[in-house]
């Protein structure tokens, strides 16, 4: 039976490589000719073709002919270009600015045919350029045997697939893809589910109170900035692709954080026994979150994106909500006032008094947006409240505590906390 690519969960392990010298030599050397192969297959396709077959059937034959990349791997770079291509277009019928991609960050794509992994022996093996030998490179794995990577390796029901090598920091990286099929969720009755608010010195916060802080992403960024300026300042053609390089290594750092967020968001969902996650709807996030210096409105995508898939792997669903008054309405009374806020930080209701974080109290409000929706939908997902640290509350019937919960308020009102990101 055939699957589609869309019944099937998907998730990515990353692993450090060890790499001995000779092999180092033969890897960068592939990245090189894997950077050559696919900006050939752009410079062919770019305003000509979009689609896999079109872009192999149009480049492949100058790409053999002009690197040292192996059959499968010159198909491997057409259909890169081809999703990059397809990326551009999207961009462009949004009305955003799409130049042709170029190649300069130190990556290169793997399959089936190009990579073999030998879980057993925590190791793998990749076809490099040419006629050369493949490198056969030991996982660095974690010592604790509970890391996550292990339950993809150790289990029947994984299998890898596409996967990407990446080179940052001095190290050789393995974003190792895996994939199962799906199956059939029941139904669900009475369900849960987790509100989650993105803002501006948090990267998220949910409803139950767990915070992830933008503070290290945007420290790390600050870094990155002065790094680009002193770059942008020698003006030289070496400094220009020093400073591409400098601006992908950025890049995978902020995808890095981003999968850890999206990891504990979904952590935490299930440590509630929630059935789905909620956020408001992302569009035009970037004017009503101008400040959020952590990142750009790609960053916001990436994280539903990343959040979106492992969830699905967990069995649970996400979805959105309108974002009116999430802000600034009261999560225990509802009064609805811009007064609420006075400062970024800080909710002050001044009608009732309850004084929490902002971005808690909006996490809140972003489930209960959702419940209510739900409530007046004749195909609803059948779920009826939502997750606090100490209970759920439903729309309609108010705050109830956890059975094996301490003694808690029914306003369920945490201190802050600081996150981890």
């Amino acid at each position: 039976m055939v699957v589609s690519a869309d019944e099937y969960h998907r998730r990515t392990a990353i692993t450090r490589l060890s790499v001995s010298a000779d092999d180092e030599s033969l890897l960068r050397e592939t990245v090189s000719a894997w950077q050559r192969g696919c900006q050939i297959a752009v410079d062919k396709a770019w305003q000509q073709c979009r689609s896999k077959s079109d872009i192999q059937s149009l480049a492949y034959d100058t790409i053999r002919e002009n690197t040292s990349l192996a059959s499968q791997h010159a198909i491997l770079a057409c259909h890169q270009a081809a999703g990059n291509i397809k990326s551009c277009l999207a961009r462009k019928q949004d009305g955003k600015k799409a130049s042709k991609p170029t190649y300069t960050s130190p990556t290169v794509a793997y399959d089936s045919r190009t990579m073999t992994l030998f879980p057993d022996r925590e190791q793998v093996s990749l076809t490099t350029h040419g006629d050369h030998a493949r490198v056969q490179a030991d996982l660095v794995l974690p010592d604790d045997a509970d890391g996550y990577q292990y339950q993809y390796f150790n289990s029947d029901q994984w299998e890898p697939t596409e996967s990407t090598l990446h080179y940052r920091d001095g190290h050789w990286y393995l974003h190792l893809g895996f994939r199962k099929p799906k199956t059939t969720e029941p139904t669900t009755e009475n369900g849960t589910v987790l509100g989650v608010d993105l803002g501006v010195n948090e990267i998220a916060v949910t409803s139950t109170a767990r915070f992830f802080s933008a503070d290290r992403l945007n420290h790390t960024r600050r870094e990155f900035e002065r790094v680009r300026g002193d770059l942008q300042d020698y003006g030289t053609r070496n400094a220009h692709r020093t400073l591409e390089a400098v601006s992908g290594r950025e890049d995978e750092h902020v995808k890095h954080v981003l999968h850890s967020v999206a990891n504990g968001i979904v952590a935490e969902a299930l440590r509630y026994n929630c059935d789905g996650i909620i956020f408001e709807e992302l569009d035009d996030i970037r004017n009503r979150l101008p400040d959020a210096a952590w990142h750009s409105e790609w960053a916001f995508n990436r994280l539903y994106e990343y959040v979106t898939y492992k969830a699905d792997a967990s069995g649970l669903f996400v979805a959105t909500t309108a974002p009116q008054h999430t802000s600034n309405r009261c999560a225990e009374c509802g009064f609805v006032s811009d007064v609420n806020r006075p400062t970024r930080d800080t909710f002050e209701c001044s009608r009732c008094g309850n004084r929490n974080h902002a971005d808690y109290n909006a996490a809140k409000n972003i489930a209960n947006a959702y419940l209510r929706r739900e409530q007046q939908s004749s195909r609803g997902r059948g779920v009826s409240q939502y997750a606090l640290k100490s209970g759920v509350v439903m729309p309609d019937r108010g705050y109830l505590p956890y059975s094996d919960a301490p003694v808690a308020e029914p306003t369920d009102k945490p201190k802050p906390v600081q996150a981890n990101s």
